[in-house]
């Protein structure tokens, strides 16, 4: 599978990285490889995040990346990460969340 990002996903991603560079480039960085490293792993292990607790019933799942959560979907060969927010964030229950 090949893990790739929504627009709207990716603007967030960036979004966090730039805020957490402002503070220390070098923790930016670290947390830069630390995602790579594990969205790698959801090419492989898919299933492996959890379901996202606020939806159990939803088909979306999550891996956490302190202090972000990633939530995805998946699509056929693609993982569609559909959404990143700061893990002190509430889930928004509207039609346009995850």
């Amino acid at each position: 599978m090949k893990v790739r990002f929504t627009p709207s996903a990716r603007q967030q991603f960036l979004d966090g990285l730039a805020y957490i560079r402002r503070d220390k480039p070098s923790a930016a960085r670290n947390f830069r490889k630390r995602t790579q490293r594990v969205l790698r792993r959801l090419e492989d292990y898919p299933l492996s995040g959890r379901t996202i607790p606020e939806f159990p019933a939803l088909p979306h799942r999550e891996v956490i990346i302190n202090p972000y959560r990633f939530f995805y979907r998946m699509e056929k060969k693609t993982v569609w990460i559909v959404a990143v927010l700061h893990s002190a964030q509430e889930v928004d229950s509207g039609e346009d969340s995850v």
